[in-house]
């Protein structure tokens, strides 16, 4: 383990900073603001990996996840349980979604306000069923089939207050340490924070279908550099 630290140190997860708005940068607010004294319970797809890089924990039992089993719309109501589960402390928990995953069980959110549930709740928006995406992206020459959410997304701090939660909205990477803030000062009721990040933001490393662990994609193909 120590050798693993080690090299995560060494070669630790970067992201662009090009002043756009992209997912990894709130995983990391939202690390800094916890100090990884938090319970994240991820959805399936991009955020799932992301939360899994970017976010570091100091203690176990503390990420929860549906793991390989694919089950979109999972964040929600699990973290409604783990809300259940140390209410009485001051551990946060957080639900982290994508746009898609989190449209399968938003109607919770009555659930949670109906308790009081103070979740964090974070929507990394960016209009598509973002993992989908990147494989017809990477290896169906980009015909997207089915994963444009562009026009059928609704507004989700506005859907956020129908259910009697709070909502914010956050488009800039300046204010995503504002937005998280905020949502920091609210434990009355669930936070749902939208973050409209970029759509062509991708997760690595991943490996092909039918491939082997050694034939991992690490970065999206360049044909400059390969030429």
């Amino acid at each position: 383990l120590e050798r693993i630290d080690g090299w995560r140190k060494d070669c630790p997860m970067e992201f662009e900073a090009d002043g756009k708005l992209r997912p990894q940068q709130i995983i990391q607010a939202l690390r800094q603001k916890t100090g990884g004294n938090a319970v994240v319970v991820t959805d399936v797809g991009q955020n799932q990996m992301w939360a899994a890089q970017f976010f570091s924990y100091n203690r176990t039992r503390s990420h929860i996840t549906s793991g390989g089993l694919g089950t979109m719309g999972f964040s929600l109501p699990a973290a409604m349980g783990a809300a259940f589960g140390v209410r009485g402390t001051d551990v946060p928990v957080i639900s982290i979604n994508g746009d898609g995953g989190f449209l399968m069980n938003s109607q919770e959110l009555g659930v949670c306000a109906a308790h009081g549930l103070p979740l964090k709740i974070v929507v990394l928006n960016n209009s598509f069923l973002g993992m989908v995406r990147q494989w017809q992206e990477l290896f169906h020459d980009e015909r997207y089939s089915h994963t444009d959410l562009t026009t059928t997304n609704p507004d989700f701090v506005a859907l956020a207050k129908a259910y009697g939660c709070e909502g914010l909205l956050c488009d800039k990477p300046e204010d995503v340490q504002a937005t998280i803030d905020r949502a920091w000062e609210i434990n009355d009721r669930p936070v749902l924070m939208e973050f409209q990040v970029v759509t062509e933001e991708m997760v690595f490393p991943m490996v092909p279908a039918g491939a082997a662990t050694d034939d991992m994609i690490t970065q999206r193909f360049d044909p400059e550099l390969s030429a």
